[in-house]
Order: C-alpha cells, then structure tokens, then sequence
C-alpha cells in the first residue's frame, strides 16, 4: 500500500478557490453592469464568464478532494465550514446556470452572485476560518456523509433561487411587463414554485439522509440536535408552502412572501444554528 504524501499546503485548490472567489465578485460587477446597460451580447458575456468561473470553482474542489487523498484523509471536501461555504457557492452557482438557460432569467444574476461572492470571500478571506484539511472524526466516516451534505446544499440552493426571484418579483416584474432582462411575473412565480418544490424534495431526503447516519454514527435517528430541529422547522415552512400553493391556489406577492421567509429559516440552520447553538453539528 502506497504511504500518503506530506503536503504541508494545499496549495493548487486553495489557488484556484481564491481565483474563483475574485472571478464571482467580477462577474457580480458584470451583472450589475449588464442590468444598467440593458445589452444582450454583453449580458451572454457575463453568462460565459461566469460558466469559466464555475469550471474554475469545480477544479479547485475537485483537486481539494484529490488532496485529501494525497494526505491519507480521502474525505469529500465539504466536512468544515469552510468547504461548506465553497461547496454551498459550487451548487449554487450551477442550479443557477440551470435557471437562466431554462427561463432566460439573467437578471436573477443580479442577486444570486452576491450570495455566491459573498460565502467565497468570507471562506477565503476571513482570519476565523480554517482551511487546512483535517482527518474525519468517527463519527463522520461514512458514505452518508456525501448524500446527507450533497442533498441539503442543493435544497438551500434552491431555496435561495426562491428568494432571488420572489424579491425580483415584489420589487420589478409586479409592476411591469417582461423586458428582455426581468421575466414576466409569470415566469417568476413560476421559478419560486419549482425552486420551492425541488428544494423541498432535497431538503426531506437531507432529513432522511441524514436520519440514516445518524443511526449509523450515534445509535439513534433522531436526538433534537439544534440542526436537525430547525431543518425539520425549515421543513414544515416549506411544505407549508407548497400546501397553500395546490390546495389554496396562493401564487404571485403572497408565495413571494413565503419564499422570503423560508429562506430565511435556512440561513438561520446553515449559519445561525453554529453561530449561536452548540449541538452535534458544531463541527460543521
């Protein structure tokens, strides 16, 4: 068996994740430019720019992934907050490519590379996060831990997709026809319902997922962890939501609302749970 190699940094990834976090805070600039000038040709730029970006964004994880190996850890990258942060931005920034190609929805750029650019910097930047990678405790050795992680950071994804469109929805295209850059409300109501529903399937088999592990870890499916109460709390908003949107029919302002509101739940159980809760997902 081959001994693992001694990398004292990881010195490509973190190169390549610091260039894709200046390459989202440009392509933030570009949209804001691209909403100012109105122009097409310079808007499918930006689109490009940020497609460069994310295939950036995508090497650097997948050569932190290949690090962890080289060290004799092997783990996915998505085990501290750091690589939550930087793997939250990666299914972001790709859930949203799917929704302008799909919708034509390049305004919503507007307001998802923010949040994009922001987790990057604050991953790479802040002096409080630690970007070495460092073995699994035992608890966290297991297969689980990718299905658990992958789902929910694409459900909070989705989530966040809600929120862009039902805040460009309350504030733009309820008041005006589709421009060429901001969809019709139509087509708004449209994004924050299937982002409600797809978030909110990845979201329940997160819980589930992760209900799994937790037996396989801890001997129990369920323990009313700080994290795992307020997913579940997150949870009963969304399927609220999608309760008043079949059986009541709520579309438009009042699904907007929700959307806001349940995105807020989710930035409490990603950040505020660690921030201000001790429970068995501090690690995180």
């Amino acid at each position: 068996m081959r001994a693992p190699v001694e990398l004292k940094e990881t010195v490509v990834s973190s190169t390549l994740l610091g260039i894709t976090t200046f390459g989202y805070l440009a392509c933030m600039a570009l949209y804001f430019g691209f909403l100012f000038f109105r122009n097409e040709k310079f808007g499918r730029t930006v689109t490009v720019l940020v497609m460069l970006v994310a295939a950036v964004h995508t090497a650097g994880m997948g050569l932190r992934w290949w690090e962890s190996y080289q060290m004799g850890h092997g783990r996915v990258p998505l085990t501290n907050l750091y690589e939550a942060l930087i793997g939250l931005s990666w299914t972001s920034v790709l859930l949203y490519l799917y929704i302008e190609f799909r919708y034509g929805a390049r305004a919503l750029g507007a307001l998802m590379l923010p949040i994009i650019s922001i987790s990057m910097a604050y991953a790479s930047l802040s002096p409080t996060i630690d970007a070495t990678i460092e073995p699994l405790i035992p608890a966290l050795q297991s297969n689980w831990l990718t299905y658990h992680v992958i789902t929910c950071f694409l459900g909070y994804s989705a989530f966040a997709l809600s929120c862009c469109a039902a805040i460009v929805y309350l504030f733009k295209a309820g008041r005006t026809p589709a421009d060429g850059i901001f969809p019709a409300a139509g087509g708004l109501d449209e994004i924050m319902y299937r982002m409600v529903a797809i978030g909110f399937l990845m979201l329940t088999l997160g819980i589930i997922t992760g209900a799994v592990w937790a037996n396989y870890a801890w001997g129990s499916y369920w323990s009313w962890d700080p994290k795992e109460t307020w997913s579940l709390i997150t949870w009963f908003v969304y399927a609220a939501v999608l309760h008043a949107r079949i059986t009541r029919g709520w579309r438009g302002r009042r699904m907007a609302v929700l959307s806001i509101i349940g995105f807020a739940c989710v930035l409490f159980t990603f950040l505020g749970v660690n921030c201000f809760l001790a429970g068995l997902h501090s690690y995180a």
